[in-house]
């Protein structure tokens, strides 16, 4: 007979759990994501990526000098414009750097922040055993008093060295730790912050502020008012609407304007008249670097040029007098543009041919030179002379598309729908003096006008980032100047009896690279050894 045992079941181990390596890659992507060296590369690649910002021209700043880039660039400019190097600060690449190193240094201030709050609350170590082995060490004075009142004496004037000091009893005497400056990560803590401050302020800026720029001629009848189609250029934020924008109203009655010798500019002032809110016109001046500051806006001059007078009388004798504005195109403000007259030569039953509009093209020279230079030569007008070559033809303005005030149509000419008349060479013409064209009708230049180039902006965070830079380079300048350190002082009996006085080691680490701390310690063990206050 076989006799069967029953023996419990032994439980098998169960497998070791496997790393999850998904959450693992996390892990691992995140503290890479928050590291400082992470941080710091991201402010370079931030950095790089503003540049061409300033290379190329911005739709957000100037959209005319954007069309002008792609008409001298035919082929380059649309390839740029595919890596958005014209709207660089709207570029989804500018956009992931900007959040990637938000995200890092968020990731990175918050646990630095909590350990530094448990540095501060946290009392200075005890004394090593080995004080000789530390980078500074001194040892073997004697001192009278018992180890008690030294030690509490050694307290009492690292405190006012302005170190955080903890005095402990030991079995054979008595040590003293101290420690100071804290305040090198909390300037290294206040920069980051300031850092992410001015990050949050761009956002908030892009988002609820606007921009605008007008080119202003001086005059009564050259004024704007903040609506969006008088603007030459306006760009609002995600969260603005057109009605959003401050009511005010601005004309320029003057400019004034001083250079060198040399032809550098010296000063420039604007004279103004204000209409802010329907209250009535008040008169203001400003200049280059003091803006005009309104309720919710602020105008900034930021250039200035000729505008040209001229009167044009067609063969059925009507008149047509324009101002028109020449862009300067070098220091000695030689300037070019473009005179359009699209309704001339009507006939007495109103009837317009658009094969008579009259288009000139020009260039104005403050001081001509007398060399029959097409430079000017001095940016005030000492000898104001204009170039013009005249074209009649079809402009084009009744097409539809869109095109240059400051340039004509180079399919009408190249098509021969607008043909040049009154030779190969510029007519020249003086203020006061007339052009008699083929067909009788003249043109006459009375003179010019001043206009200034306005910046118009609206930064609702502008405060915010002033304060968040002055708090981070005081932040910067803290990380920088201050060090950290560390000394002990032990006191012990000397011949093993209090009644026969004490005896003090010392010793000193600096926790960052500190030059001068050799002479600090050595300094301050001296004012010890030696019972000076």
């Amino acid at each position: 007979m076989t006799i069967v045992e029953d023996r419990p079941a032994t439980a098998e181990a169960p497998p070791p759990k496997r790393p999850n390596r998904l959450w693992a890659l996390l892990r691992n992507s995140w503290r890479q994501l928050t590291s400082m060296r992470t941080a710091l590369v991201l402010l370079f690649l931030l950095a790089v990526a503003a540049v061409p910002g300033s290379i190329f021209p911005q739709r957000g700043v100037n959209r005319e000098r954007v069309s002008e880039y792609f008409t001298a660039n035919p082929e380059l400019a649309p390839i740029l414009d595919r890596f958005f190097a014209f709207d660089v600060y709207a570029s989804p690449w500018f956009a992931a750097i900007y959040l990637l190193l938000f995200t890092s240094l968020v990731g990175c201030v918050l646990p630095r922040m909590r350990e530094h709050l448990r540095a501060l609350t946290t009392v200075p170590p005890q004394a090593p055993k080995r004080m000789d082995r530390l980078p500074h060490h001194d040892g073997g004075h004697h001192r009278p008093e018992e180890p008690a009142a030294v030690a509490a004496e050694i307290a009492k004037t690292l405190r006012r060295n302005r170190f955080r000091t903890r005095v402990r009893q030991t079995p054979d005497g008595w040590t003293v730790a101290a420690e100071k400056g804290y305040l090198k990560e909390t300037g290294n803590l206040l920069f980051h912050m300031a850092m992410l401050g001015v990050l949050v302020g761009v956002g908030f800026g892009h988002w609820y502020g606007w921009s605008g720029n007008r080119l202003l001629v001086e005059g009564p009848d050259h004024g704007f008012c903040s609506v969006l189609p008088q603007f030459d250029e306006a760009v609002l934020g995600p969260r603005v609407e057109a009605g959003d924008l401050p009511d005010f109203c601005v004309r320029m009655t003057g400019f004034e304007s001083t250079f060198q010798d040399t032809g550098q500019p010296k000063s420039f002032e604007a004279s103004v008249e204000v209409n802010e809110n329907g209250g009535g016109y008040r008169p203001e001046r400003f200049t280059v670097n003091d803006p005009l500051r309104l309720d919710g806006a602020t105008i900034n001059l930021i250039g200035q040029g000729y505008a040209p007078i001229l009167r044009f009388t067609d063969r059925f004798g009507a008149q047509q007098t324009v101002t028109v504005p020449f862009l300067p195109t070098d220091m000695m403000m030689t300037s070019e543009g473009v005179v359009q007259f699209p309704d001339v030569n009507v006939d007495p039953n109103g009837t317009r041919d658009p094969k008579l509009q009259m288009g000139f093209e020009g260039v104005f020279l403050p001081t001509a030179s007398s060399h029959g230079s097409a430079l000017s030569e001095y940016p005030a007008e000492n000898n104001p002379m204009l170039y013009l070559t005249a074209y009649r033809g079809d402009l084009g303005l009744d097409s539809g598309k869109p095109g240059s005030v400051y340039a004509l149509n180079r399919e009408k000419i190249d098509d021969g729908d607008l043909q040049k008349i009154g030779g190969d060479r510029p007519y020249v013409l003086r203020p006061g003096e007339k052009w008699t064209l083929d067909d009788g009708t003249t043109l006459e230049f009375l003179g010019t006008e001043r206009f200034a180039t306005l910046s118009i902006r609206h930064d609702p965070t502008k405060i915010s980032l002033l304060i968040g830079s002055v708090i981070g380079l005081l932040g910067l300048m803290l990380s920088l100047y201050v060090h950290r350190r560390r000394v002990w002082f032990r006191v012990l009996p000397a011949d093993g009896d209090s009644a026969s006085g004490s005896v003090i080691e010392a010793g000193g680490l600096p926790r960052t690279d500190h030059p001068g701390f050799g002479d600090e310690f050595a300094a301050l063990t001296r004012q010890i050894t030696e019972g000076r206050r």
